[in-house]
């Protein structure tokens, strides 16, 4: 029997996802199961973007230019121009969701047994985008006790060697929703400098900004136009995970050019996808209004619920729709697994992603777990009661 690849050995299983099968049977013994696992919104998708897909007219559904429909491309840069980065359209990739855009960073900017610095917790996937590419993940861990706040640039120094070439920040984090601030940014701008890195930046969460609060992209950052790649994504600023489009940003020439040969590699993003995404430009102002108030009252909900349960530690978060909270428990990966195989509490159980998937330190996030706050204020309230009768009986609890 032919052996599998040791890229397919080292590709990690997605800590948001490998327990999907335990929450199955558990449904299927009767259980109900609330999903804080995943960054599935329940926010309808904008009429206006539905409308798109239903008015479709076009008999067939063709190729697009491999970068993207001209179009759409043009409208994102009119939309990046109200939000004050200045970019032309051909310096836009439409990419297949914001995870084919980060895969094509790693590729035309990296080369195999290049080193990328990440702060840690990081998006899981990351790692495994890492692993397709051939690229080395260095992590620099940051730290719940201080709401996962960039590290000091002194760590960075000490990681940074000779196959350094890129350092990756997600701003507004997922999994710990910390907001960098432009103090954090510049300290950035100057170590990029200094050792000629690319920085690339995933930028999906910018609309999810609370207590008011700035977001600062890095394309606004003087002196980094060669030197930065942002990614982006219609995927939660519309609930639009499904359609899969995402967007590839650089002022670099030759980063782009590099990146489009990728892209005409694959043939072309979807073409559906584009068609919702480009008139979900048109999205009225109410409706980000409404969903950003949304966010705000599940935050402080589940945040301040879960502060008062005996042993937890929840940070609040300035953006995005997670947080990464500290539970007193010995595993994370078991006690996720535990609550969809052993308990329930009144019928109901709730499922977490375990925080050692978003490290690549090992040891690290045991006892972490990340939530995702995007179910409805009623079933959040539910679900962190389950956690609180859980964490009572769990086998493994720990004296914290």
């Amino acid at each position: 029997m032919p052996n599998i690849s040791s890229r397919g050995i080292e590709m990690p299983a997605s800590p948001i996802r490998k327990l999907v099968p335990y929450a199955e049977a558990a449904k299927k013994r009767g259980i109900k199961v609330y999903h804080l696992n995943i960054g599935q919104p329940d926010i309808k998708t904008p009429e206006c973007a539905l409308d798109a897909i239903r008015n479709f007219e076009q008999k067939v559904i063709e190729y697009s230019h491999s970068a993207g429909n001209e179009s759409y491309r043009k409208a994102l840069a009119n939309y990046y121009k109200g939000i004050g980065i200045h970019v032309d359209h051909n310096e836009i990739m439409i990419t297949t969701g914001g995870s084919e855009a980060i895969m094509f960073a790693f590729l035309s900017c990296l080369n195999a047994g290049d080193e990328v610095i990440i702060p840690e917790p990081f998006y899981t996937n990351y790692n495994g985008f890492a692993v397709s590419a051939g690229v080395k993940v260095i992590p620099i861990p940051s730290s719940i006790e201080n709401g996962f706040a960039l590290p000091p640039m002194a760590e960075f120094e000490k990681k940074i060697g000779p196959r350094t070439k890129a350092i990756m920040i997600c701003n507004p984090n997922n999994p710990t929703g910390y907001l960098y601030s432009l103090e954090e940014l510049e300290q950035l701008r100057k170590i990029v400098l200094k050792h000629d890195l690319y920085l690339f930046a995933d930028e999906v969460y910018r609309e999810f900004c609370y207590d008011g609060h700035t977001h600062h992209s890095v394309m606004k950052l003087e002196g980094l136009d060669n030197h930065v790649v942002m990614v982006d994504s219609v995927s939660k600023r519309y609930s639009e995970c499904g359609v899969r489009i995402g967007a590839f940003l650089s002022r670099n020439k030759d980063v782009m050019a590099t990146a489009l040969k990728f892209g005409q590699a694959r043939l072309s993003p979807p073409s559906l996808g584009q068609v919702a995404g480009e008139a979900s430009l048109n999205t009225p102002k109410d409706y980000f209004d409404e969903v950003y108030n949304e966010y705000i009252e599940r935050r402080n909900t589940v945040i301040t619920a879960l502060n008062k349960i005996d042993g937890v530690l929840a940070p609040m978060p300035k953006g995005a729709f997670y947080a990464v909270i500290q539970l007193p428990i010995d595993d994370s990966d078991k006690f996720c697994q535990w609550l969809l195989e052993d308990f329930n509490y009144e019928g109901q159980t709730v499922m977490l992603a375990p925080a050692t998937g978003f490290y690549a330190t090992q040891g690290l996030g045991k006892n972490e777990a990340r939530i995702a706050y995007v179910l409805k204020r009623e079933d959040l309230i539910r679900a962190v009661k389950c956690l609180e009768e859980a964490l009572k009986v769990y086998p493994g609890r720990t004296t914290k």
